[in-house]
């Protein structure tokens, strides 16, 4: 099993020793793992593993104990409006839309902590990836598809002009054709715009395809991690572990 990447490898972020708790309930047990500048990390596991709180605690949105560093700097204690300033865009499970704002007034909230007038060129450049939210521009956000409003919500964290960008199940309640489409764009994203991307996903399957380094995660610790292709090769751990 491997922790932190090795040396040579450049890794956006580090986490090393990381505890997270809910007030006595401990989650996270010590883990290591790392996201390398650039690259897409998969994080796998059953419900309940840790998957979601580790993508809370990178945002500061839960106790932690250990080292979170992004970037060099150690972001562990910082207010997640300080942790969005360095970089880190996170797009919650449930796709954390405001439904009853429209798609132009759910965007203009992504890119609140810019200029409008550095906006705008943003705003065309996403519309290339996801052209249907341009034709819903002015619609109300509650009224789209679970597929469109899966893209909105990764359109909002974009403009942020994130370095790390953190998706939580972003397959969830999507027919399968709409989920292939939203990882052709993440695909499209990520060589454009370089932007490294931890990744949370129940559908294993998709999930090593897409990443290039994957952490196995069981109650809290690290079971196994390493390259996606091996962890996708190793039938023990798809069979114990991934559920196929």
């Amino acid at each position: 099993m491997r922790g932190v990447r090795d040396a040579g490898v450049t890794n956006l972020l580090e986490a090393k020793g990381l505890h997270a708790a809910y007030g006595e309930t401990r989650v996270l047990h010590g883990i290591d793992f790392a996201v390398r500048q650039g690259g897409v990390t998969a994080l796998l596991g059953a419900n309940g593993a840790g998957k979601t709180t580790t993508l809370r605690a990178i945002c500061g949105l839960v106790r932690t104990r250990g080292e979170l560093i992004l970037d060099g700097k150690r972001i562990d204690g910082m207010a997640t409006e300080d942790i969005v300033r360095l970089g880190c865009a996170h797009v919650p499970e449930g796709r954390g839309t405001f439904m009853e704002l429209t798609v132009e007034e759910n965007m203009r909230l992504g890119a609140y902590t810019r200029p409008a007038r550095e906006t705008t060129d943003d705003f065309e450049h996403m519309f290339d990836y996801f052209p249907r939210l341009k034709e819903r521009y002015k619609q109300q956000a509650g009224t789209l598809s679970g597929g469109e409003q899966q893209m909105l919500a990764i359109v909002r964290a974009l403009l942020l002009r994130p370095r790390l960008l953190l998706l939580d199940e972003p397959s969830f309640g999507l027919a399968p054709l709409v989920v292939q489409e939203i990882f052709r764009i993440l695909a499209r994203i990520k060589q454009d715009a370089g932007v490294s991307i931890l990744l949370v996903e129940q559908n294993a399957t998709i999930a090593l395809e897409f990443s290039e380094d994957a952490y196995v995660l069981e109650t809290g610790r690290i079971v196994m991690s390493g390259s996606s292709a091996e962890i996708g090769q190793d039938e023990g751990i798809r069979r114990s572990y991934l559920g196929y």
